[in-house]
């Protein structure tokens, strides 16, 4: 039966619902237990048995079986399954005098995706089916469209995401990987805060975007009459909370780049930002290991853990390793040695490494080295340190290799998972290089940033030394829950919108 038709039926059945003078749509419902608790707790019933107290259940009908007088349903709530053992005569019993025909309203006006609750007893059959052994039953939302079909379920990708409503209906392990999204960053918060950090919400809408090189969405506010940009990053307003003197925050929150989609980029995303007063890298790599470890111990009980067959150890300590040497031990070539560009690109061609022609700086060479050639082999836990000043533009110089800066990156299963730096706190420093970046974006560089007045101010009332480090959570998300795409773990992914039927792409 096409879709239209069956919605027509289900709407059908739903005046001759109203027509019995039962609500489709309910207001209430007080459940006793859930389908877990109950699973738990009569997990020894034996066979045959029943259990005499009362209980009452709510939840989604999954799966109908109709015998005659005798009918079993699957019932889902949000934490697990529980079977209906449905009984003409006991049903007629406790409901006849509301409905002489409730059996056979529940029979004929029922169908998979119907929210319902009932009350009953809790009995095992004797092919050992811990069920529901319905006194009575009460429809609380008639659903107008039907499920995907049981035996196929909803495989779809681009449908899955589009509809994450039915894909967490009928897929329980899309279910499990939002509820431990949720376990992981309550157990980043609250480590956080035993730690003594806070967090402060910092503006979404900013006047200047800053923080990293990435492309922004531009938005116009119409009372003030400004064009303002959605944030790129959280890093300047939490800078200038250390300046106004909180020594250790933080802010979990959305952040949004107008960037490509990949299994690795969505254009809003959420990520942590921490920012821990005379503070530097070295203690951020610490805190990184002790909030990463912490999350997968307590949502998964283990730091030995598998992603897409890969078995990784998040077992503290993790390697640390500088990005020069990093490359030398992939390419053999050994950056640091050259002073002369052409012959640092001579040597970087020589070692396969591609499309540089454009690389203006040995420390960018560097850097393309590393992507081309090491990160995607990182898959157990890797610190790469100390990074060109280039690429940094807010990160302090290091304090004994020149051209370079205190930066780390954390690298697990092949992807940047966790960013740091020893923050810049020279104000003068800062100024230049916030000023070759706002040079990029006037040459038309669309990652470059402009020159925010208001941060160089704060940082002249003096920022004492910090450490700052910045996780992104969906990434951390997707490792801890085995999933390979980042759309796997974000809710409601953005999505291009469907074509209508017949038109061409």
């Amino acid at each position: 039966m096409a879709s239209e038709d069956l919605r027509a039926t289900r709407i059908e059945k739903l005046e001759q619902l109203k027509a019995l003078g039962m609500n489709p749509f309910a207001y209430q419902w007080k459940s006793s237990h859930s389908m877990a608790d109950l699973q738990s707790k009569y997990a020894d019933l034996p066979n045959g048995e029943e259990q005499p107290v009362e209980v009452a259940v709510a939840g989604r009908i999954m799966a109908r079986r109709v015998f005659g007088k005798l009918a079993f349903f699957t019932l889902q709530d949000e934490t697990a399954n529980i079977q209906l053992y449905l009984e003409k005569s006991r049903i007629q019993e406790f409901m006849g005098d509301r409905d002489a025909d409730a059996f056979s309203h529940l029979k004929s006006l029922t169908d998979i995706g119907d929210i319902i609750g009932v009350k009953g007893t809790v009995k095992r059959t004797d092919k050992g089916e811990l069920s529901v052994y319905v006194k009575e039953y009460t429809m609380l939302t008639k659903s107008l469209l039907p499920l995907p079909d049981k035996f196929h379920g909803l495989t779809d990708v681009a449908t899955r995401y589009r509809q994450r409503y039915v894909d967490l209906i009928v897929n329980p392990e899309v279910r499990e990987t939002f509820r431990r999204r949720a376990l992981i960053t309550a157990s980043i918060r609250r480590y956080l805060d035993q730690q003594g950090f806070i967090e402060i919400e910092t503006p979404v809408l900013m006047g200047e975007a800053g923080g990293a090189d990435a492309r922004p969405f531009i938005t116009y506010h119409n009372t003030l009459e400004m064009e303002l940009y959605l944030r790129i990053a959280t890093e300047l307003h939490l800078k200038r909370l250390v300046v106004g003197g909180f020594e250790k925050v933080f802010e979990l929150g959305r952040i949004f780049r107008n960037e490509g989609v990949s299994t690795r980029h969505n254009p809003e995303f959420t990520s942590i930002e921490v920012y821990q007063a005379y503070a530097d890298y070295n203690d951020m790599m610490d805190l990184t290991e002790a909030i990463i470890t912490t999350a997968a111990q307590e949502v998964l009980g283990t730091t030995q853990i598998t992603y897409q067959g890969q078995a990784i150890d998040l077992t503290a300590p993790w390697k640390r390793i500088t990005m020069h040497d990093a490359v030398k031990e992939a390419t053999g070539v050994d950056f640091a040695t050259f002073t002369d560009l052409d012959a640092a690109k001579q040597a970087a061609r020589a070692a396969g490494i591609h499309d540089i022609d454009d690389c203006p700086s040995i420390g960018k060479l560097l850097n393309e080295a590393f992507e081309q050639k090491v990160e995607t082999t990182l898959m157990q836990p890797t610190f790469i340190l100390d990074y060109p000043v280039e690429i940094s533009p807010l990160a302090k110089p290091h304090r004994s290799k020149p051209g370079l800066v205190e930066r780390f990156e954390l690298f697990i299963v092949g992807r940047e998972t966790a960013n740091s730096f020893s923050e810049l706190t020279d104000p003068l420093d800062q100024r230049a290089r916030l000023e070759e970046q706002a040079a990029r974006k006037a040459a038309g560089d669309l990652e470059a940033q402009g020159v925010d007045e208001d941060f160089l101010c704060a940082l002249e009332h003096g920022m004492p030394p910090t450490g700052g480090l910045g996780i992104g959570i969906d990434r951390l998300v997707m490792l801890l829950t085995d999933s390979p795409s980042i759309r796997d773990v974000i809710a409601f992914p953005l999505l291009k919108p469907e074509k209508p039927e017949g038109e061409e792409s």
